[in-house]
């Protein structure tokens, strides 16, 4: 339905504002998984067509099993590179049920990623996404109708385009009783404050 319509063409959005320098890979998940390249690759306008083909291709079948996405979208082959911010997208239109267990899996593999979760439509549970990208030091991005998509998706991706520093901490004073929030710190981005 409309749901997979809007999507699509968030994820196509995505695929055109990706640069040369850019690594990327594409998971389609409902009940089953299919991951589309072994491991990210670079930006180039083949593997970009490519990409676009086989998103353009997707159809909704069966549920949402998000937690073997989610495990394969975390997985990274090159922990210690810190040539690349690696930013997981996170995009579904479906219901989340087993919040638990996917906490539990960004908490044990979210490693160096930072988790960014787009909502579509009604199904999606706005607390486990705004909890989940809270958690991968990212943010939530909601997006209700058709017409919400173009502008939300590029502003998610403009953000996403220019990082400003990353891997913030909070150091307090010795003997200091302090809480701090967010927790963990996200990454503090053009125009965002953190």
């Amino acid at each position: 339905g409309e749901s997979i319509r809007q999507a699509k063409t968030s994820l196509l959005l995505a695929l055109g504002r990706l640069k040369p320098a850019d690594r990327f890979n594409v998971i389609r998940f409902d009940d089953t998984l299919t991951v589309l390249f072994p491991s990210p690759v670079a930006a180039n306008s083949r593997n970009i067509s490519f990409a676009k083909q086989f998103v353009s291709g997707i159809d909704a079948n069966g549920g949402t099993e998000m937690l073997p996405a989610l495990l394969a979208a975390l997985a990274d082959a090159t922990p210690n590179d810190q040539s690349h911010l690696r930013q997981v997208i996170f995009l579904t239109d479906g219901a989340v049920g087993n919040e638990a267990e996917l906490f539990s899996a960004i908490g044990h593999k979210l490693g160096r990623s930072r988790l960014f979760t787009v909502g579509i439509g009604s199904a999606p549970n706005s607390y486990f996404m705004s909890g989940a990208a809270r958690a991968g030091r990212g943010t939530y991005t909601y997006i209700g109708s058709a017409d919400e998509v173009a502008p939300r998706m590029a502003e998610l991706f403009a953000k996403l385009e220019r990082p400003v520093m990353t891997d913030l901490s909070a150091h307090w004073p010795q003997g200091a009783n302090a809480q701090t929030w967010p927790n963990p710190l996200p990454d503090l981005y053009v125009g965002e404050p953190v």
